[in-house]
């Protein structure tokens, strides 16, 4: 069938809204008609990070849509099923059994590598391939192709346009609170970079009483965090240690977890540094290929530097969690997000990057 994609046609270049020719699902696929679909950072990044070899691509990881067809292997989805979708993972290797699906042994394949495990490609313009398959999905596009596995079914009375993002970067930010560092209510929290995903880790960790430092150069940004609980720092015009200093002061001598959402190599250092004896950091920006630690501090101190997938979650498990915790009111995140009609998407990249947006969502 034909559809619009965003198509990124070369390295380095901005999205194009085309028509492309989408394959038919294969048994173990579906079908899905995109209602709202979030624009990620990450979704940008690779537009430069990938090799030219990738290219045509299509990104697009946080969809939401219903189902029109499914595949003749796929019993638990249906058409006119509310699905989001979420990273691949093949649920059966090792870490996949252990319960640690964002660390599959066949993620690089399953979510980046631009087709499907067979080699065949979801996505055609004028007879050639273009790559897809971004985390199973790319759902930056009028209609995807995506597996039932990084399917969640949810209640139709959903709101898809708020949900999109729950897909990736809300889950993302509440995962590493809740999963990978295991945040308390004795803890103390500094985030580095109050964006969507930095956000999203501050509104979890205020559901679980503990200290909590939003560290950013964006004012609105800022009063975003305080909102959710947390004490600011605004970066903007401090050197490192200034702020390395101000967030000691404010968490009582340094921070027992930190979160970096920047990418930026001395914001890395600068969180590790803001971190007490013992403490940890978990490095979820994309960008930089490599992090100045300060060696002394990180040896003298016992601290950890360490990464995480996805918040280590499942998002089987984390996604519905989020949604009950947000119908609650325990996780506002709805104010975060603006919505954008498609064809739009130019602008809303723009205020992404300018940062007079915290999650834009597209509208198909």
């Amino acid at each position: 069938m034909r559809t619009t994609a965003a198509v990124v046609n070369a390295q380095g270049e901005d999205f194009t809204l085309t028509e492309v020719e989408l394959d038919a699902p294969q048994a173990d696929e579906v079908l899905v008609r995109m209602v709202a679909t979030g624009i990620c950072h990450t979704d940008i990044t690779l537009r430069t990070f990938l090799p030219a070899e990738m290219f045509p691509n299509v990104f697009g990881h946080e969809g939401a849509g219903v189902v029109e067809q499914v595949g003749d292997g796929v019993t638990d989805i249906k058409p006119g099923d509310h699905v989001l979708l979420s990273f691949r993972a093949c649920r059966s290797c090792g870490p996949c059994v252990a319960g640690h699906v964002g660390y599959c042994d066949s993620h690089l394949m399953l979510n980046y590598m631009g087709m499907r495990m067979d080699g065949s490609h979801t996505l055609t313009r004028d007879g050639a391939p273009v790559f897809g398959s971004f985390f199973g999905q790319s759902s930056l596009a009028a209609h995807a192709i995506t597996s039932a596995d990084n399917c969640i079914v949810v209640d139709p009375s959903l709101d898809l346009t708020h949900a999109a993002p729950y897909g990736c970067g809300f889950q993302t930010g509440a995962g590493t609170v809740f999963n990978t560092l295991q945040v308390g209510a004795d803890d103390s929290l500094a985030v580095f970079g109050a964006g969507a995903v930095g956000l999203a880790a501050i509104a979890a960790a205020a559901t679980t009483g503990a200290r909590i430092v939003a560290v950013d150069l964006q004012p609105s940004r800022l009063a975003i965090a305080e909102k959710y609980g947390a004490a600011t720092v605004d970066a903007t015009g401090l050197d490192g240690a200034t702020v390395v200093e101000r967030v000691k002061e404010l968490t009582g001598g340094g921070a027992s977890y930190a979160i970096d959402t920047t990418a930026v190599p001395d914001v890395v250092r600068d969180a590790q540094r803001a971190l007490a004896p013992r403490g940890t950091l978990v490095a979820l920006g994309l960008g930089a290929e490599e992090y100045p630690l300060d060696a002394i501090d990180l040896l003298q101190n016992g601290k950890v530097v360490r990464g995480s997938i996805e918040g280590d979650s499942d998002p089987h498990l984390m996604v519905p969690t989020l949604l009950a915790l947000n119908a609650a009111g325990r996780f506002p995140v709805d104010e975060l997000i603006r919505t954008y009609p498609a064809d739009q998407i130019h602008t809303a990249v723009a205020d992404l990057l300018a940062g007079t947006v915290v999650k834009p969502v597209l509208l198909w």
